[in-house]
């Protein structure tokens, strides 16, 4: 049985941390701006190959006005570690994921809901037409976007098969460290979760201390949890969504004319960071059925399902006011509903089989 709420957390092994600690200097006439690039992702991997040409292209473009400098392996920290460092003005930006973007903005938290969307066309539908009106909302609070990222669907990952509520609520659970939105729909299906950071999750798998856990296919196996499961739900629970962003002050630095290249460049490669995540999900998808993983079929009028489903529309309503308004909960969920009537035969859910 599908459940899972908002993590982000995956992100680790998937996505590429972004962080700027940018230093603007005199060159001539013109300003030369590193960039200096911190990320979670390993050198060498295919995310890791994206960023480095996203790197060579500005470097080249700008006529050497603007260029990174990359620090892979995550020693800048995770995702909390970098905010912070942002916020005191030691680092000038970076790619937040769900909690931490919210942290910033909450109002983004809606491409995040849980059991809202069914396929990635669903979330690129919504996130384009929300898209103008968080981009303001973000430069309010003194960063610019320079891309956002869609990283995929969170699954159960599970020690026993969740077939009943009763079974669920035996188990302990995974929330990530500082989620409202996860803690809301915890807290709607009635079971206490254990908070941590997503650095202890393998450590508390191995020592039973968590039972089950949400994750993309590619970040249980990138991160070694599925060694730790036995089953997966085949229904997905909420997408993981984010935004590139780099401080105002840093970005003002720029010139006009290098701040559209680099704007193009991240745009396009964040483009092809998806569609390598996509793949990586599948090639992920299949490694995990050959090591044994069991997927528990979704049922939609299995009475256990629709607790869930009616959980999660609690948990919703549960936060507005919090991380988002009633008039933006109800215009995401609208818009939802409009991508269907006009698009009837795309009925598609990214479920697993």
């Amino acid at each position: 049985m599908p459940m899972k709420m908002k993590m982000i957390a995956v992100m680790a092994a998937v996505l590429a941390l972004f962080v700027y600690s940018g230093t603007a200097y005199a060159a001539g006439d013109q300003a030369r701006v590193v960039i200096k690039v911190a990320s979670l992702a390993p050198r060498g991997s295919n995310i890791a190959n994206l960023f480095e040409e996203i790197s060579k292209q500005i470097r080249a473009k700008t006529d050497n006005e603007v260029m990174f400098k990359t620090y892979w392996g995550g020693v800048q920290g995770d995702e909390n570690d970098v905010l912070r460092k942002v916020r005191l003005g030691q680092l000038h930006g970076g790619s937040f994921m769900g909690p931490s973007l919210g942290m910033i903005v909450p109002e983004v938290r809606v491409t995040d809901l849980p059991y809202v969307f069914r396929n990635y066309d669903e979330v690129n539908y919504v996130r384009a037409r929300l898209q103008p009106d968080m981009e303001r909302i973000i430069e309010d609070k003194g960063f610019k976007v320079l891309g956002w990222l869609n990283l995929g669907f969170l699954y159960t990952f599970s020690k026993e098969p969740l077939l009943s509520m009763d079974t669920a609520r035996k188990q302990k659970w995974w929330a990530l460290e500082g989620d409202p939105m996860g803690q809301a729909m915890y807290k709607a299906l009635d079971i206490t979760p254990v908070s941590l950071s997503i650095s202890d999750v393998a450590t508390s798998l191995s020592t039973n201390m968590i039972d089950c856990a949400p994750s993309t296919p590619f970040g249980a196996v990138a991160m070694q949890w599925y060694t730790r499961f036995k089953y997966m739900s085949s229904y997905p629970s909420s997408s993981i969504n984010g935004a590139m962003l780099v401080r105002m002050d840093v970005w003002n630095t720029v010139s006009p004319a290098s701040r559209k290249i680099i704007l193009d460049v991240a745009r396009e490669q964040h483009e092809k960071i998806e569609l390598v995540t996509r793949r990586e999900d599948a090639r992920s998808l299949e490694l995990l059925k050959k090591s044994g993983i069991v997927v528990v079929p979704y049922d939609p009028r299995n009475k256990e399902t629709r607790y869930v489903f009616e959980a999660a529309k609690k948990a919703r309503e549960s936060l507005v006011g919090r991380l988002y308004s009633r008039e933006l909960l109800d215009r995401t969920l609208s818009l939802v509903e409009e991508y269907r009537r006009l698009h009837p035969g795309d009925q598609t859910i990214i479920h697993v089989e």
